[in-house]
């Protein structure tokens, strides 16, 4: 199984894109597949925003109000805006307009994808069927 992957036109795309990638202890990333995956890591690579990941995941439904995540910051709600905006382009979020609040909806193949990428060859443990 090779792990390059053609970069994906939008959103929708990127988990098949990910799922072609394979751990990177069975053989080496291409060029491409790390172009798609940057992304990712870097949108995780803040604190506030690798924070606003795990408390979205961790919430009720693996989603939440941007009046939900309020609370655990010291920041103000545009800056959290900002670090949700982020990771919604990097793909590890879905947003939805209810009302006058934004939600954001985990999407549990990207994070999945990321987890594989760091499995060891053979190790399934921990990574979701």
């Amino acid at each position: 199984m090779s792990n390059s992957c053609a970069p994906p036109s939008d959103l929708s795309s990127l988990d098949d894109a990910l799922a072609c990638c394979t751990p990177l202890s069975r053989e080496p990333l291409s060029a491409e597949a790390a172009a798609q995956v940057v992304p990712m890591l870097k949108a995780i690579a803040d604190p506030a925003r690798l924070r606003l990941l795990s408390i979205v995941l961790s919430h009720a439904g693996a989603e939440a109000c941007v009046c939900d995540l309020l609370p655990y910051f010291d920041l103000s709600q545009p800056t959290i805006s900002h670090h949700l905006k982020v990771l919604h382009e990097a793909g590890l979020l879905d947003r939805e307009k209810r009302g006058t609040w934004v939600f954001y909806i985990a999407r549990p193949a990207a994070t999945a994808a990321l987890a594989n990428l760091f499995t060891a060859a053979g190790d399934t443990s921990g990574v979701p069927a």
